[in-house]
């Protein structure tokens, strides 16, 4: 393929310098927009583009012109005649490009030396980077540029002493051009980024140091030089060198020097956003922190929802913050009777309980009425992708800092999930990525297997073995709070009494029981309790 114009504005997207025009091995003539990555064949009736940017598609191996400096750029005679540069008989400027042999195959020839109009003459195919043939393979350094004039100006105020090149085609071709290359330039022991400082050049200088790892360097170029030559029109030479030379080694996204850590460690411990409402689960927890997902899992009919709805209360009254409620298995109606009853200390969603309409007013304005408490009305619609759609719109557009959802095992046991095991997977994924997004508190439930022998509803002891799913609950949970209660026993006390056990804790590390807790039917609340203490 033989380049007839580079650089040519592209009429599709509106680039002003991103389109190329070659001849295939065929004779055709096409056009490429490296910006919108348009693709036009030429008809015969392109005779104006043609005119306009192209001089002839002939091969020329050689260019006759002569060496001068370039005022206008700063760019010396002898840094120009080093890459071999000329200015030609019509004023342009050719940069030479050789083959793998050293050999000049092409020319691109800027039009103007201030601008960007280039046409390409002879073998572009065989061209290696612009000033490739320069510098043998194996030095202790090398930078890349993202254009001709760069490279010659980065050579030129170092005092023409370390190897430079340029990528032939922008910062487009950036990877392509050093994969293209990747041997020669791995060679070297440090590879020195030196592209221009607008978006798309430092995106490209993350994807070419991505390649070399960690003996990868990136300039940043102090503003309001966009690039290397811009540096040397203005004379702050001293300053680029201070820049090149203070290239920091590349590090990739996600990978952090720990000696820079200073401020962010120097910092006191995390504190609770909010406790829990028994101290022996806060002594094991330290309390309730945004930015964590918490599951609580026990046996079937074990009172997990009445747990939440006492911690949604407590959350209510030492907080200013929002919270958003999904519960699932029941109507927005029982779950707001539920959280008003914790405040009236009076089961109110039971029909043969007492209450004045006083009573009852007063505790849905310090609960329901604060304008802090957003419900789900599901209606039966629980699919995973609306799950997730209503927690993270409470928490951005409601501005909820806990959110409540209970259960999972709901959503995962639709008949429109497949399989279960990876339907839990993808929900645990999704939530903890919405919890790492939003900084919410995320309090969830999760059912539990059935063990072997006595179940949960025995008051058999939880284990994170023994959460349902692929063990992704457990994987992706900062905190999981098992129950456990005797719901058949035979002693009032002990059937209404719930041991509380924290089975993964994250923030401290402990685990093991917390605290119990015991259900008061006239009350409807949830009491810390010892287990000598009278009821």
């Amino acid at each position: 393929m033989n380049y007839l114009a580079t650089h040519v504005g592209c009429d599709d997207c509106g680039s002003s310098d991103a389109l190329s025009v070659s001849v295939n091995d065929k004779g055709e003539t096409w056009s490429h927009c490296f910006a919108c990555g348009t693709n036009t064949k030429m008809s015969e009736h392109d005779d104006n583009f043609r005119q306009k940017h192209t001089k002839s598609a002939k091969v020329i191996p050689m260019l006759d012109g002569k060496y001068q400096s370039i005022p206008l750029r700063n760019l010396s005679r002898d840094a120009l005649k080093a890459f071999g540069v000329m200015i030609t008989d019509e004023g342009g400027v050719a940069f030479p490009y050789c083959d793998a042999d050293g050999k000049v195959t092409a020319y691109k020839v800027r039009h103007d030396a201030m601008k960007t109009d280039c046409t390409i003459k002879g073998d572009w195919s065989k061209a290696t980077l612009f000033g490739q043939h320069l510098f043998p393979k194996g030095g202790k350094s090398i930078t890349i540029t993202e254009g001709e004039f760069d490279a010659v100006a980065v050579y030129q105020m170092n005092g023409m002493r370390y190897p430079v090149v340029s990528i032939r085609n922008g910062a487009q071709s950036a990877i392509k051009d050093c994969k293209d290359n990747y041997e020669y330039l791995d060679s070297f022991e440090t590879i020195v980024i030196s592209f221009d400082a607008d978006e798309v050049g430092k995106q490209a200088a993350t994807k070419v140091a991505d390649l070399f790892g960690a003996k990868a360097k990136v300039v940043k170029h102090r503003q309001p030089h966009k690039d290397a030559n811009d540096y040397l029109k203005d004379e702050m030479i001293k300053e680029y060198i201070q820049d090149w030379f203070a290239a920091e080694v590349y590090v990739p996204d996600g990978i952090i020097e720990g000696s820079k850590l200073w401020e962010e460690i120097n910092t006191p411990a995390i504190k609770a956003s909010c406790d829990y409402p028994w101290q022996g689960l806060n002594a094991l927890t330290y309390g309730i922190r945004k930015g964590e997902l918490v599951t609580f899992t026990a046996g079937s009919g074990l009172g997990k929802s009445q747990v939440l709805r006492e911690i949604v209360y407590h959350i209510l009254c030492k907080t200013e913050d929002n919270i958003g409620l999904m519960f699932l298995e029941e109507s927005t109606v029982r779950t707001a009777k539920g959280i008003m009853s914790i405040h009236a200390n009076k089961p109110l969603h039971l029909p043969d309980t007492a209450y004045t309409d006083e009573e009852f007013r007063d505790a849905f304005e310090h609960t329901l009425g604060t304008n802090r408490v957003y419900l789900f009305d599901h209606f039966g619609s629980t699919s995973i992708d609306n799950i997730l759609s209503r927690v993270r719109f409470m928490a951005k557009g409601l501005g909820c800092s806990f959110v409540v959802l209970d259960h999972i095992s709901i959503v995962v046991s639709s008949g429109d999930v497949g399989d279960e095991r990876k339907a839990l997977d993808e929900i645990m994924t999704k939530l903890r990525m919405i919890v790492q997004e939003t900084g919410i508190a995320l309090l969830i439930v999760s059912h539990l297997k059935r063990p072997d022998g006595k179940g949960h509803e025995e008051g058999a002891a939880t284990s994170l073995g023994q959460l349902r799913g692929s063990g992704s609950i457990a994987q992706l949970s900062d905190m999981v709070i098992g129950m456990e209660r005797n719901a058949q026993h035979d002693d009032e006390r002990e059937r209404n009494t719930t041991r509380i056990r924290v089975l993964k804790n994250r923030f401290s590390g402990v685990t093991g029981p917390a605290c119990n807790v015991y259900y008061s039917h006239s009350t409807g609340r949830l009491s810390e309790v010892t287990q000598d203490e009278d009821l």
